[in-house]
């Protein structure tokens, strides 16, 4: 598992953290009761603040991706992949709900429409 912190994004760093993990897990890259790096272990890594890891790993842990063990660190947490499938795929439609409703205001045709969505689909 390696994160990737970016600068350069509008994201917020606990952020960048947070969605990285969960997609480890989603992808089954971080299985199942596996233990993850501490807090403080993360932040020395990415040369953050401990600060900022917690905040990711508290984000984590409501989610119900991660849980932590006092005094034995923290762990990927079981997950129902259906339930987190039908997650993701609801927030997906919502966005090309958008999406659509931006294009149609432009006057942008569903081939022109569907041909953008290739490009940036094979990038």
């Amino acid at each position: 598992m390696q994160i990737i912190i970016s600068n350069s994004s509008k994201e917020p760093i606990y952020e960048q953290i947070t969605n990285q993990m969960k997609s480890f897990i989603l992808s089954g890259e971080l299985q199942e009761g596996a233990s993850i790096p501490s807090m403080r272990s993360l932040a020395k890594d990415l040369q953050i603040s401990v600060i900022t890891t917690k905040r990711a790993y508290e984000e984590l842990e409501k989610a119900g991706f991660i849980y932590s063990i006092v005094g034995k660190g923290s762990f990927v947490a079981e997950q129902n992949i259906e339930v987190m499938r039908e997650k993701k795929l609801k927030v997906i439609e919502e966005q090309l709900s958008a999406v659509i409703t931006n294009s149609r205001e432009m006057g942008l045709s569903f081939d022109e429409l569907q041909q953008l969505l290739k490009i940036l689909y094979e990038e």
